[in-house]
């Protein structure tokens, strides 16, 4: 349920009415807007007489909510949410990028990539520590080691590191050396992994599902902020359909729906979408022309002898100039890159 009061009712009022709808054992979160503010109802509501509710002189109206996502859902909250990491913004109405290899193979390769990437306008640096691979025999990552080595990087740099967690029993490891933990899609429906990350005050790069559906991403989103960690990034990166020639079939369309029904701030992957890195520019292009709010693009200082998805990755060279044209895009669209 979704209350919309009057324009100007005092602060007071408005706390006054949250308790009083506390009382009945519902979740209230208010999201004070310029000209009125709202109130989000999460539990039980059909203990709350709603006529009673439209007769209050502070309300204006008030909505039922259809959809099972709530937390995540734009009636909740209306404006756009803005997710601070350090010192860079995601989801103000500019686009960024997250760069960097698909797994860190040394110290000196991750710095030396998130350099470059920096020098060409990357905002923060991706690389993977903790891999989950289809095979039990392919490269699985540097593990704690590969953390370190992000972070090494992130400090000779300035770049927020953004890596993926595979399971909650390095939870604590990443809180101590990662800015942006990353669900991968294979984890996206990790629930018990959703849970414990909602109880953490640590941005979530929420990754859609191989097969799933836009409803299902967003209620992953829910289960996150459902635990009180609302700063949540979803990620389009493409879903398994027929074809056969991509690696994924990228879903453009999910960007404008996302932000239709959620206000919570969209970013793409070509990467993983396409398996072949001469389509990550194009698709890139079109990403940004749908409104992403931003991408996370692989970039590798020697594709053809990456340990992981060499065929996908950006030269540091190819990633300088795609971004040039990337920029153009923004700036047609009124956005900074």
């Amino acid at each position: 349920m979704v209350i919309v009061l009057k324009n100007n009712v005092a602060k007071k009022d408005i706390e006054e009415l949250s308790n009083k709808i506390r009382s009945y054992g519902v979740d209230v979160k208010v999201t004070y807007g310029e000209n009125c503010s709202i109130l989000g109802l999460v539990g039980d509501t059909s203990v709350i007489n709603q006529e009673h509710l439209e007769m209050d002189e502070r309300v204006e109206r008030v909505m039922r909510v259809q959809e099972p996502f709530k937390k995540a859902n734009r009636k909740f909250h209306p404006d756009n949410s803005v997710i601070r990491i350090k010192d860079k913004l995601i989801g103000d109405g500019n686009a960024v990028v997250i760069a960097g290899p698909c797994s860190v193979e040394s110290e000196d390769q991750i710095i030396e990539i998130a350099k470059k990437v920096k020098a060409s306008g990357a905002s923060f640096l991706r690389g993977g520590a903790y891999k989950p691979r289809t095979s039990p025999y392919s490269f699985q990552g540097l593990e704690l080691q590969g953390l370190r080595f992000l972070k090494a990087a992130s400090e000779a740099t300035g770049l927020p590191v953004v890596t993926e967690i595979v399971s909650s029993r390095t939870l604590d490891l990443f809180l101590e050396n990662v800015d942006v933990i990353q669900v991968g899609a294979r984890n996206m429906q990790n629930f018990d992994l959703l849970k414990e990350l909602g109880k953490v005050r640590k941005p979530i790069l929420l990754k859609r599902g191989l097969s799933s559906t836009i409803e299902e991403l967003l209620m992953s989103a829910e289960y996150i902020m459902a635990g009180g960690n609302e700063d949540v990034i979803l990620c389009e990166r493409g879903i398994r359909t027929f074809e056969t020639y991509t690696r994924n079939t990228l879903d453009l369309s999910a960007i404008p729906v996302l932000k239709k029904l959620s206000h919570l701030p969209v970013i793409v992957d070509p990467s993983h979408a396409t398996g072949h890195a001469w389509m990550v520019e194009s698709l890139s292009k079109a990403a940004i022309a749908c409104g992403a709010d931003g991408l996370i693009i692989e970039v590798h200082n020697d594709p053809p002898h990456a340990k992981s998805d060499g065929k996908q990755s950006l030269t540091p060279e190819e990633f300088e100039s795609a971004m040039g044209k990337l920029r153009k895009i923004a700036e047609a669209d009124g956005r900074k890159l």
